[in-house]
């Protein structure tokens, strides 16, 4: 699943181990996820759209 988490991130001038301290996951969960070698759990992909103030879908793109 492809995903624009990095340029999200980037925007508020968040490192990645901001971003997973945010999220409670490790900072290697992070760089997974933004390298797309790791689809969150609907859980987390939900906190992840809460954290950035938009939907599931603007974050992740189903290829």
């Amino acid at each position: 699943m492809k995903n624009n988490l990095a340029e999200r991130r980037a925007e508020r001038h968040w490192t990645q181990a901001d971003l997973a301290a945010v999220l409670g996951v490790s900072r290697q969960t992070v760089i997974s996820i933004e390298r797309e070698k790791f689809d969150p759990s609907l859980p987390l992909a939900f906190q992840i759209a809460r954290t950035f103030d938009c939907s599931i879908e603007d974050i992740f793109i189903a290829d």
